[in-house]
C-alpha cells in the first residue's frame, strides 16, 4: 500500500470504469459502475475533508490565559480589528 491515489490515478480509474460500464458483458458494466460510484464517493470524500480543514483553520483558538470576559473578548476583537485595518491598502490622496 502507501501510495495514494493522485488525480492522474483516479483518471486511468475513471476511464477503466468507463470503459468497462460501456461493456456487453452484465458483470463487467457493473464492475465498470461499481469503479465509478467509488471514484466519486472519492472525490465527495476529497472535498469534505477539504472543508473540514478550511473550517478548522477559520475558527478562532481559544485564548487559554483569559477567563473569557467580555471585556477580554472586547481587546482581544479590537487587536484583530487593528491587525486587519492595517492591512488593507491605503486610498490614494
Amino acid at each position: 500500500m502507501g501510495q495514494r491515489l493522485d488525480e492522474e490515478k483516479l483518471d486511468q480509474l475513471r476511464t477503466w470504469g468507463t470503459g468497462l460500464a460501456a461493456s456487453s458483458n452484465q458483470e463487467l458494466r457493473a464492475t465498470g459502475k461499481a469503479i465509478l460510484l467509488l471514484i466519486e464517493e472519492i472525490e465527495a470524500l476529497h472535498v469534505e475533508l477539504w472543508n473540514e480543514r478550511a473550517r478548522a483553520t477559520s475558527e478562532p483558538i481559544p485564548d487559554e490565559r483569559g477567563d473569557g470576559s467580555e471585556e477580554e473578548l472586547g481587546e482581544s476583537l479590537r487587536t484583530r480589528l487593528t491587525r486587519f485595518t492595517h492591512r488593507l491598502p491605503r486610498a490614494p490622496g
